[in-house]
């Protein structure tokens, strides 16, 4: 009888710590992306000044930004040794955390990305770009000087985004689109 209630025992326990374990948040992993408030943006933007900059905001929800981010990382990779830095910034939310990990194992970006944090999303926005109303993606070209100088809403190809960047690096005006 004691040994029957004993295995009782040990099964609920390790019955019980899978439950906890199943209902508590998502651990970070060592590769997710450090999470970003506005303030934690313009961190960002501190630390790359004297660098042309591209900042590109994206989400695994949206199929434009899935289409663009691995040209993105081409053009990274194209454009760094002539000085060109990129960000990623993701706007996935918790519940979008598995398919983020996922979405940049599968890509493997040579520039750094951060996640949004919950809450205060359009104080956020606004924080970026005045007018900002969600959409995505949104890319965000900034001078060596740290000054916001374009900006493209929506989906582009990529003749539109080496253009821009050419602009950039060359230290003239870039369009937005």
């Amino acid at each position: 009888m004691k040994i029957r209630m004993t295995i009782i025992a040990v099964t609920l326990f390790v019955a019980g710590t899978g439950l906890v374990a199943l209902a508590a948040p998502q651990a970070k992993t060592p590769h997710d992306p450090e999470m970003i408030d506005a303030q934690g943006f313009q961190k960002i933007l501190e630390q790359n000044r004297g660098k042309a900059l591209l900042v590109n905001f994206w989400a695994t929800w949206c199929e434009p930004c899935r289409d663009e981010y691995p040209m993105l990382n081409e053009l990274a990779k194209q454009y760094a040794p002539k000085g060109l830095q990129v960000v990623g910034v993701s706007m996935d939310d918790d519940g979008d955390l598995i398919l983020m990990r996922r979405f940049l194992a599968r890509y493997k970006p040579i520039f750094p990305n951060y996640r949004k944090t919950a809450g205060a999303e359009a104080a956020f926005r606004q924080s970026v770009l005045p007018g900002w109303t969600g959409s995505m993606p949104v890319t965000v070209f900034y001078a060596k000087d740290g000054k916001q100088v374009a900006h493209f809403i929506g989906e582009k190809g990529r003749e539109q985004y080496e253009e821009a960047i050419r602009a950039l690096l060359a230290g003239g005006s870039v369009a937005s689109q």
